[in-house]
């Protein structure tokens, strides 16, 4: 009997403290991972997914993204859209929920989510492209008019100690961060998150930033984090990214009429991916598809971008977010298997 309720004790344990965790977690929502990516094609409502212990394919996600339990991004975000008193976070969108007609230089969106609970690290970022989402506090809904269009959910396990990092990048991507309640004794000694939450975007130069940080767990994954302020004029796909990478890129993005591809320089590429294509057997087209990404060529190298691939961007702030990671690459230079003619 004894033995009995030490078990159900450590079982009760185990679950309190998943549920005060903002780790990322696996497609079910329950077991902790070091990254998780959601790719939802336009018209699905699951999406498919890959995170650090399943990432051989694409495979549907567990639940509707309408719905909160049972599914990876929803458990993680269930201490942004509710209340815990040791769950703090910092929420960045270019269209900030609740809050019409706001007027931003970024398309940034993403959140930054901490436990404050003494000598505990834990934290995550999530990187998105879906406006309005989430909202703070107010409870989990997903914002039913974007099914419609194809979105990416990035979500990265990380230590606290990676945030002063992410800040530093944001803080040239100019971002609106439309909550934060994160206390300022959790990030004593970080500059750039102080002057990130306080709205303190620099003016003068340099107009770029490169910051690399890596994930929690054992088999870490390196991300380097490419920012660019308006300012600069900067094209962040060619003039910061190739030129950072030192490879070619096949890039998925809307396109005007005036960003071509671009063969000129052997091994430093830009190839744009033929559309439509598919995800695992969801497919996706860049009329309805709302996201930005690249692949370098070679691998092994995956970068989500916040700007489309259009001339106006030069004088846009911008960031770009590139997971080296073997497994994301290969699922997402599957999608780019056909690209376009050099013009």
């Amino acid at each position: 009997m004894q033995k009995y309720v030490q078990l159900l004790v450590h079982f009760l344990l185990m679950l309190l403290s998943q549920s005060q965790n903002p780790k990322c977690r696996a497609n079910n929502g329950v077991d902790e991972v070091d990254w998780a990516i959601l790719y939802k094609a336009p018209r699905q409502i699951r999406g498919k997914i890959i995170v650090s212990n399943s990432a051989d394919a694409w495979v549907d996600g567990n639940a509707d993204l309408t719905q909160q339990g049972g599914q990876s991004f929803g458990v993680t975000l269930q201490h942004v859209v509710g209340n815990h008193d040791d769950i703090k976070f910092l929420a960045y969108n270019n269209v900030p929920p609740l809050m019409p007609n706001v007027k931003t230089k970024s398309n940034s969106k993403g959140v930054i989510i901490v436990r404050t609970t003494q000598n505990i690290d834990a934290a995550s970022w999530i990187v998105h492209t879906v406006p309005g989402f989430p909202a703070a506090k107010t409870g989990y809904s997903w914002p039913v008019a974007e099914n419609a269009n194809g979105h990416l959910l990035i979500c990265l396990t990380i230590s606290e100690s990676q945030i002063n990092a992410i800040a530093a990048s944001l803080l040239r991507a100019e971002p609106l961060v439309h909550y934060n309640d994160i206390p300022e004794t959790e990030t004593v000694g970080m500059q750039y998150f102080k002057k990130l939450s306080d709205g303190q975007f620099p003016t003068v130069p340099p107009y770029l930033s490169r910051q690399s940080i890596k994930t929690a767990g054992q088999a870490a994954v390196t991300v380097n984090v490419y920012s660019k302020s308006a300012a600069s004029r900067y094209e962040i796909y060619k003039r910061v990214i190739v030129k950072a990478l030192k490879k070619s890129i096949k890039v998925w993005s809307r396109r005007d009429n005036k960003l071509k591809g671009d063969c000129r320089v052997v091994e430093r590429n830009i190839r744009l991916i033929k559309s439509p294509a598919r995800v695992g057997n969801h497919d996706t087209n860049l009329d309805a598809d709302l996201t930005n990404w690249a692949v370098s060529d070679p691998g092994n190298i995956f970068c989500l971008i916040d700007k489309p691939y259009a001339k106006n961007q030069t004088v846009q702030s911008a960031m770009a977010v590139c997971i080296d990671q073997a497994a994301i690459f290969a699922r997402f230079n599957d999608i780019a298997a056909q690209v376009e003619d050099c013009p």
